[in-house]
């Protein structure tokens, strides 16, 4: 697991749009009184591949413990997918006993906003924990907050992304290494 940086983590432009704060190989690996002490108040959480499996809903005893750490430090949380499958979404979120936003359309902005006004944080208090660069990572770095990319959790997930995001985004992250980004 990389270091973690403090919350007066750098605005992203140019090509370090698509480029995370931090990397983890899984949210269990990230501690919520590390956050909290940075001063993250609200996180928002992406659901496929980050605390599930692509397109199920069954929930680790890890990942429930994780989740549980978050309400131990005071932390909110929401849930932001793209995913179409809304009353999976829901289901989760109810698990969790957090809100969420589905259908979200990341990276668009809207998504994020709507998340950080539901667990009243600003971009300065918020954190984002996600597995995609071109969806969770670029639109976090675009409203400002802080992005922390997972590996995803499992091999299957949406065509596209498989054949179309991940290879340049293997790519991306090889460059953010090699200059000292990550």
């Amino acid at each position: 697991m990389d270091s973690v940086k403090d919350n007066n983590h750098p605005n992203r432009r140019g090509l370090l749009i698509f480029c995370p704060h931090r990397v983890a190989n899984s949210v269990i690996e990230i501690d919520a009184a590390q956050l909290k002490e940075q001063g993250i108040q609200g996180l928002i959480l992406d659901l496929d591949n980050t605390l599930v499996g692509w397109a199920r809903e069954e929930l680790s005893e890890e990942i429930l413990a994780w989740i549980q750490s978050l309400r131990d430090n005071s932390l909110n949380f929401c849930l932001l997918s793209n995913s179409v499958i809304s009353k999976r979404v829901d289901r989760v979120a109810k698990v969790f006993g957090c809100p969420n936003i589905r259908k979200a359309r990341k990276p668009s902005r809207d998504g994020f906003h709507r998340a950080m006004k539901m667990m009243g944080s600003t971009s300065s208090s918020t954190a984002i924990i996600g597995d995609q660069m071109f969806t969770d990572i670029w639109g976090g770095n675009r409203v400002g907050i802080y992005t922390i990319m997972v590996k995803p959790m499992s091999k299957g997930e949406f065509i596209y992304t498989r054949y179309v995001s991940r290879p340049p985004e293997r790519i991306l992250l090889k460059y953010f290494k090699k200059r000292g980004h990550l």
